[in-house]
């Protein structure tokens, strides 16, 4: 897509964010739900600065996964729906900003190639970055067909219980930073090389 400026860019790109928001809506309404919309400024391609730990296999395949979804509006053409702003968790970083792809995480699928959201970070330059990928599964769903929590690349996920910051059923969750190096792990939730621009003195 084209860098545009101004109200014409934003017009279009809330009108199609929207257009896939309408799907998404009908997911909420079951139960499978993830987190209320949000807009974010910027849309582009990532870029490889700080890329993730080279070498790591998990995280090579993620890579090859997700690479054409560092141009968000591929993301978007696939069903990924922007939902929250940044997310930032004061004194242990930030997750960024979440496209979530309703038909996936209302499933009880794991699959490493194919990520419930994918997380992107607004540049200075108002770009959105793709930075990492979370996958995402509900814990009512899960548990009526297994034994025991999910895990991925032998890491266990996280249960977020209910009620949450993000008004919506229990779920687990595990994030995986391909795409930008996280000091405090690559599969940890917070990472504090993340910025929420505008968030408490978060600058570019």
């Amino acid at each position: 897509m084209r860098a545009w400026r101004g109200e014409t860019r934003w017009w279009w790109l809330a009108k199609r964010r929207a257009g896939f928001a309408l799907g998404l809506a009908a997911t909420l309404a079951t139960g499978a739900a993830v987190v209320p919309v949000a807009t974010a400024e910027g849309t582009g391609g990532g870029s490889r600065r700080g890329v993730a730990q080279e070498g790591t296999a998990p995280l090579e395949q993620v890579r090859v996964a997700t690479r054409h979804y560092r141009n968000v509006d591929s993301a978007i053409d696939a069903g990924y729906v922007q939902f929250l702003g940044c997310v930032h968790e004061p004194l242990a970083g930030s997750m960024g900003i979440h496209f979530v792809n309703g038909t996936l995480a209302g499933d009880t699928t794991i699959d490493p190639v194919k990520p419930e959201a994918l997380i992107y970070e607004v540049e200075p330059n108002g770009q959105l970055s793709l930075v990492g990928v979370e996958y995402i599964v509900f814990q009512q769903a899960w548990d009526a067909v297994h034994d025991q929590p999910p895990s991925l690349f032998d890491q266990p996920f996280m249960l977020v219980p209910s009620p949450n910051r993000y008004g919506i059923p229990a779920f687990y969750e595990l994030h995986a930073w391909a795409w930008k190096v996280n000091p405090t792990g690559p599969f940890k939730d917070w990472n504090p090389k993340v910025l929420c621009l505008g968030t408490e003195g978060h600058r570019p």
